[in-house]
């Protein structure tokens, strides 16, 4: 069968903050200046917000630009910040509460609020389809679409109904191209297309690297005598820093005697023996966190990775034929730990640039080489640039001194020391060989407080169509036996927070390399912290994933 194909003027990949404030945006600037536009959003989830996952505190800047009355809107927005404390925990037992004054200013959380931001998208997507935005979720955008000429046509979605050998089944489907004059790409991070953009176009071509942290969050339910509906909490120090790595532990006090909890493990880690799943479960049993779920019951689990490298390594964004936005670019203010209203803006910005091209005509530029003046005259780069340092400092001084280099370049310089900090070197090349590194004993979960990867994955609602193409595919088969097992213990066993690599034993006493690709969360750890490189995600049939409620 040929492909069908479709003609809009926007299409946009991936219903998450960018994308969808995009198309918000987009829609205004269109009708204000009563020009008639298409625009389509695509998104590889079941529904929106079924891949969201974040914290989250959400600073509303970019949505009070976007919608200025979102307050009157029954925007899932209601819990406000009401308490905002920061631990350092020194052991497995002890904390110490820091001052106000100890922590970086831009940390603090006055205004902003508790949220679900799968809830938050799933009403932007209601609004973007009250403005006239197409919005089709279970499609899965696999493939880019170029013009001769070498611009970006659009995309094309995966076909349906291919067997794991590769075959057409009874139920096959080709997939559907959608053409556009422009094609924002909104995959969040480390996005699979984003990835084939910067390598064609040379976007990262004298950036840093890309810096990632796993973040692993859950939801519980807690007896209301234990809640504090706005409290936040975040935490750093023990456990990650027995084994030397940088990240942090966060839990906000929702509404409905509800805390969404999580914790953030820094990818370029170099023991090969770390788990962040389990460093998470060890967490939730230190007294501070403990009182909070006693008596608790866990209702939903989930993973995704954050870019967190900051200005340093945010790619070029624009390209010919579209725009790469949010957390695909990696414009995640990695200070504030907050990357939802920083994706929002760029959005915004993207939708400028796009509606002063299509009001053009038939002479729309190629490229929106405004967009980056755009975005370099807005407040969402003045962040990134007062922020560009973090990852610098933490990377190359360690936890202790360089949480003190952020502390005086925050609060003392506001983010303005006469240099830049750069981190050249990738997470995947800190691993460590595995017999250069002590090994960590976690202990087994207790099934109330903590739990084993396979019961968290079921409450992910995570389920792929079996009979269909791995989409964690291996450049050479060979490695993860014949490289990373010997090397480093093979780590994908454990920096997966899904239990989706194992290495089996046969009865002759070989190895094997096991995918079970039906567990995978789409984190996208494995495509980012393998030593070798080896693993490469890409896009499974559209629906496929987990299908969280409220994450």
């Amino acid at each position: 069968m040929e492909r069908e194909s479709m003609e809009f003027d926007v299409v946009i990949v991936g219903a998450g903050p960018a994308g969808l404030s995009a198309a918000c945006r987009i829609m205004q600037l269109a009708q204000a200046h009563e020009h008639e536009l298409t625009v389509c959003v695509v998104e590889k989830g079941s529904e929106v917000g079924a891949h969201i996952l974040s914290g989250a505190v959400l600073e509303p800047r970019a949505l009070a630009e976007l919608f200025p009355d979102w307050q009157d809107m029954d925007a899932p927005i209601q819990t406000q910040v009401t308490e905002d404390n920061f631990f350092f925990y020194t052991s497995a037992k002890g904390a110490v509460k820091l001052p106000n004054f100890l922590i970086p200013k831009p940390t603090h959380n006055e205004g902003n609020y508790i949220v679900s931001m799968g809830n938050v998208c799933r009403w932007l997507a209601q609004q973007a389809e009250n403005l006239g935005v197409e919005v089709y979720p279970g499609f899965a955008a696999a493939e880019v679409l170029y013009h001769e000429d070498g611009r970006v046509k659009g995309i094309a979605t995966g076909d349906m109904g291919i067997s794991a050998s590769g075959e057409q089944k009874d139920s096959y489907m080709p997939g559907m191209e959608l053409h556009a004059r422009y094609t924002l790409f909104c995959e969040g991070c480390r996005g699979h297309l984003g990835k084939q953009l910067m390598e064609r176009f040379n976007l990262a071509a004298d950036r840093d690297p890309q810096h990632y942290g796993i973040g692993i969050k859950e939801i519980w339910e807690i007896p209301a005598d234990q809640h504090r509906e706005g409290l936040v909490v975040h935490g750093l120090g023990w456990p990650l820093k027995e084994s030397g790595t940088s990240g942090g532990a966060f839990m906000y006090h929702a509404e409905n005697n509800q805390v969404y909890l999580g914790f953030i493990t820094d990818l370029n880690y170099s023991n090969p023996h770390v788990s962040p799943y389990d460093e998470f479960q060890r967490w939730k049993h230190h007294p501070e966190t403990l009182k909070y779920l006693e008596g608790g019951s866990r209702l939903s689990y989930g993973a995704r990775a954050i870019a967190k490298g900051g200005l340093n390594s945010l790619p070029r964004m624009q390209f010919p034929g579209g725009l790469l936005l949010g957390c695909d670019a990696g414009t995640l203010n990695a200070v504030k730990i907050k990357g939802n209203h920083t994706a929002m803006k760029s959005g915004l910005i993207a939708a400028e640039a796009v509606v002063e091209g299509l009001l053009q005509g038939d002479d729309a530029p190629a490229e929106l080489s405004g967009f980056e003046t755009k975005l370099k005259e807005s407040w969402l780069y003045d962040e990134l640039y007062r922020t560009r340092n973090f990852s610098g400092f933490m990377h190359k001084f360690g936890f202790m001194v360089g949480s003190g280099m952020v502390w005086l370049d925050q609060n003392i310089f506001g983010g303005k020391l006469p240099f830049t900090l750069n981190d050249s070197k990738p997470d995947h090349a800190t691993m460590k060989p595995a017999d250069q590194c002590p090994k960590i004993d976690y202990p087994k979960p207790d099934n109330v407080i903590s739990f084993d990867k396979l019961s968290s994955v079921f409450l992910s609602n995570t389920n792929h169509e079996e009979d269909q193409p791995c989409h964690l595919t291996l450049k050479d088969p060979e490695i993860p036996i014949g490289t990373n097992l010997p090397l480093y213990h093979e780590p994908a066993q454990r920096y997966c927070p899904a239990g989706v690599y194992e290495v089996v034993e046969e009865a002759n006493g070989d190895k094997r390399f096991q995918i079970n690709a039906q567990n995978c969360v789409h984190c996208k750890t494995c495509d980012i912290k393998d030593p070798s490189q080896n693993i490469v995600w890409v896009t499974p049939e559209g629906f496929g994933g987990p299908n969280y409620p409220n994450m």
